[in-house]
């Protein structure tokens, strides 16, 4: 276990939580000296993880470096009901296929911020496939639909008449379930989670088991600064992205959503930062980020592109090439690309005067663009896109 005091410890793992249930018994767990289970789960309803998830995911690594085990369940199954968390109507349900497509990247993106040595990761389709009809209806009889209903989106949803799907009541259930499966001692979510890891805490009570302490973390803002960062919005920011594009979209910020950054995902003193200028911070919180996932040197080529692209007005060394045989529509070229992977954007984009052809704005949706060796698309301020004639 970690040789820091007990006090350095609690103080290091109270840092920026919005909120810790059952306290004193996590206090008293941590005084133990007891090898904790840290319980986090995440549907994988996208391929790619986000800041926004890092938020909660740097927690977990806080306690492994103190010596305690993060075991990090996969929701492959209850990745088919959709988490209603926050949400004001019902989730589309995932296929098995698309959840396992998900998958494919999550373990990569998870090594780069958690420490595999202290590190179990599950799937709970593993207990939950074998729980069977009777086992499901035993789980479910230990809640009622009011007290369901006191969940804030559940209960705004029924006022309205809006539908609510019954399965949505069976998600807190099963994700409270697993934290009877792993005894875990505490669980870390966001606070649009607080339902969902109460019914954790409640389950393990019923059970006879200790019930885990629960903590959780405030949700990260989008580059729009308002909505939180999802992929669905439209406003992430993606562990995996290229590093020029997590750069520049660092970069993008307000300066007051910048500091909340700042406070959210470093250890910095805030108020030591707001004593600098706000564009230099920006680019040190974007070096600091782009290094984190793609290592230090690539953090110093994405600055140099940033000052070339943006500072300097000049076009960046590296692009993305498309070759070109025969003319196309430069809604095929962007879409075909994989620069906008959606054409409705893409004409959404052009209608915006965000894209254009060696500098020219382009205006019209069916412009039909001709084989030619170094000619430049750019879309928005910082893709863009070399055609190379085939």
């Amino acid at each position: 276990m970690s040789k820091i005091s007990k006090k350095k410890q609690w103080e290091l793992i109270n840092r920026g939580a919005a909120e810790i249930i059952g306290e004193s018994e996590l206090k008293e767990k941590i005084e133990s000296g007891k090898k904790l289970k840290i319980k986090f789960g995440a549907d994988p309803t996208s391929p790619n993880l986000h800041l926004g998830h890092t938020v909660v995911m740097q927690k977990l690594r806080q306690f492994q470096d103190l010596g305690h085990v993060v075991v990090f369940i996969i929701g492959d199954f209850t990745a088919m009901i959709g988490d209603p968390s926050g949400r004001t109507k019902e989730r589309r349900p995932m296929s098995k296929e698309e959840i396992e497509e998900c998958l494919k990247t999550y373990e990569h993106q998870i090594f780069k911020i958690l420490d595999w040595e202290n590190l179990e990761i599950v799937r709970n389709s593993r207990w939950l496939n074998e729980m069977g009809s009777e086992g499901l209806i035993k789980l479910a009889s230990n809640y009622t639909v009011a007290k369901m209903l006191e969940r804030n989106d559940f209960s705004e949803r029924y006022k309205k008449g809006d539908p609510l799907a019954v399965s949505e009541f069976l998600y807190p259930l099963l994700q409270g379930y697993d934290s009877v499966v792993v005894e875990s001692d505490v669980e870390i979510g966001g606070t649009d989670q607080k339902f969902n890891l109460l019914v954790g805490r409640d389950f393990q009570k019923t059970s006879g088991q200790k019930p885990q302490a629960i903590m959780t973390m405030p949700l990260l803002e989008g580059t729009d600064g308002v909505k939180k960062m999802s992929k669905s919005y439209g406003n992430h920011i993606g562990i995996d992205e290229p590093p020029e594009e997590i750069f520049g979209k660092v970069m993008s910020i307000s300066d007051e959503l910048m500091y909340r950054y700042y406070t959210l995902l470093t250890q910095d003193n805030i108020d030591k930062v707001k004593e600098g200028h706000p564009m230099e911070a920006k680019k040190k919180l974007a070096m600091r980020i782009v290094s984190r996932f793609h290592g230090r040197e690539e953090a110093e080529k994405a600055f140099l592109n940033f000052e070339k692209v943006f500072s300097e007005g000049q076009l960046p060394e590296d692009m993305p090439e498309f070759f070109m045989e025969k003319p196309a529509k430069i809604t095929d070229v962007i879409y075909e690309s994989g620069l906008v992977d959606s054409k409705s954007r893409i004409k959404r984009l052009i209608k915006q005067g965000a894209v254009t052809v060696d500098g020219d704005k382009v205006r019209d949706f069916n412009l039909v663009l001709k084989p030619k060796s170094g000619a430049v698309v750019r879309v928005g301020k910082r893709k863009f896109l070399k055609v190379i004639r085939k």
